[in-house]
Formats: C-alpha cells, structure tokens, sequence
C-alpha cells in the first residue's frame, strides 16, 4: 500500500511536470537565445530553462512551502520537512534549443535523503514516466492506458543497445571519445539522444539495454534513477557505489556488470 505522503508527493510531482512540459513545448518562442553558459560555452541556459524552473518551484511551494529544493537552474533552500524536491527543469536544453525533440522535465521528490518518487515528463512524445520506491514503475503514453515498465531480458553483450553522453568540457569529451572508441567493438550499437533523464527513461522501458555518463549532477538523475530500478534495472557508478558524478551506469540485470567493469576497466570515470 502506497505511503499516503508518496501518493501526495507524486500527484504534485505529476503535475509540475506537466505544467512545466506544456510550458516548454507550446511557450518555446521563435527566436529563442541562450540566456547564459555554465560548464563551458556550449553548456547553455535558455529563458525557458529558469521559466520552467520558477514554474515548478511556485506551485510545489504553495502546496508544500516547508519542503527543500535543489534545482539546475539555481533553486536551493534547505527546507524543514525532511523533504527534497530535486529538479532538472529542462534536461536536454542543447537538444531544445535546436529544436530536436529529446527533451524532458525531471522531478525527485527525497525523503529524508531517499528518493521516494520520480517524474520524467518527455512532451514531443508525448509520454510520462514515474515511479514510487517499492511500487514499480509505469508510464503513460502513445499506447493504451498506464503501461506497467519493465526492462529488457539481457541479451549477450556484444548484442546490446548502449546510450551515453557527453560533457561539455572539452578535454573531459576527447577522454570520453576514447572510452568509446574502446566499447563501440563490444557492443551492439552506441546511441547519443543528449538528456539522461529520457536515456534512463527508455532503460526502464526495455528500449535501451544500458546506458552510462560521465559528469551527472543529482538533478540530472534522480527520477530517472529510480524509474531505471523500479523497472527491474541495475543502476550503480563504479563498482559497489552509488551513480554519482563520476560515473553513472544503468543497465538491464546481465548487461549492468559487464558494462560496469568495462567502463572501470577503460577509466571512463578518469577525472
């Protein structure tokens, strides 16, 4: 049975999300301009980035104002209700600025530093994805009604569908290219969509076998991490940790290991 705060936090989390996806998909303006950089730039903010963030951030505060917040766009206040709402507003924004469709909205709502409840919004397909710890994962879509999300039987690995990503740091990227010099031989196929919430997203629906990054924020991967695992995925960084920055792995049981000590084996975490 549903905790009843779970059941109140992703009904608020569902709803920011689509706000904030309707938002970007039909408020995009014509002559959209980057707003400012961050990493490197080619690591871009938009106008829309920080509307979206504001967004979400007022409507979750007028239903919950003692909860914290941690948000890409800048949102960072500690809270005193033991729960964290973590936030990428627009994951995917190089992706959104030209105009491609692989984009999405990402809320995590923590309690008490767990994340209990994720919401991936992915307008131009029109698909929502979600989850509650211990509940499973479902998603809502082009198909009929809520469909139950489960990952993909593992195939041997030198047939699986692997996604990855880039960082925006030049010498952080040509490292990056040489891992994957090293893997593409071993694998199927290696796939770029550019948002690591919608990659973990497609994982949890048996679209990809396993994917992997290098430089995720929290933000980035918190309610996709937790749709991943409540569909049956692995998910780790280096062996025996958690994803965090330095690296971020998922992967359907079977290809999750293998692909694991690959990228250790090729430094893939390499700061």
């Amino acid at each position: 049975m549903t905790d009843p705060l779970h059941s109140e936090l992703l009904a608020l989390a569902q709803e920011a999300a689509r706000r904030a996806g309707a938002l970007l998909r039909d408020g995009r303006p014509a002559d959209l301009a980057v707003a400012r950089t961050k990493s490197s730039p080619i690591d871009v903010v938009t106008e829309m980035d920080i509307a979206a963030e504001k967004l979400i951030t007022d409507l979750i505060s007028a239903h919950r104002p003692d909860d914290g917040f941690l948000g890409e766009e800048g949102a960072a206040t500690e809270g005193t209700s033991g729960v964290r709402w973590v936030i990428d507003p627009l994951d995917g924004t190089v992706n959104y600025l030209y105009g491609l469709p692989t984009w999405a909205v990402s809320i995590a709502a923590e309690q008490d530093g767990e994340t209990v409840v994720g919401v991936v919004e992915i307008p131009m397909r029109g698909e929502t994805y979600h989850a509650v710890l211990g509940e499973g994962a479902r998603a809502t879509g082009a198909w009929d009604g809520e469909r139950e999300l489960a990952c993909r039987p593992a195939p041997p690995l030198e047939q699986a569908l692997v996604s990855t990503g880039f960082n925006y740091v030049t010498e952080v990227r040509v490292h990056q290219a040489e891992v994957v010099r090293k893997l593409i031989p071993l694998l199927r196929d290696i796939r770029r969509g550019g948002s690591a919430a919608v990659d973990l997203c497609d994982v949890a629906a048996g679209r990809l076998d396993g994917y992997y990054e290098r430089g995720l924020h929290p933000w980035d991967l918190a309610a996709g991490d937790l749709i991943a695992r409540e569909a049956g995925a692995l998910t780790g960084g280096r062996p025996s940790e958690r994803p965090a920055h330095a690296l971020t792995v998922a992967g359907t049981p079977g290809i999750f290991e293998p692909l694991q000590r690959l990228l250790e084996d090729f430094g893939a975490w390499h700061d």
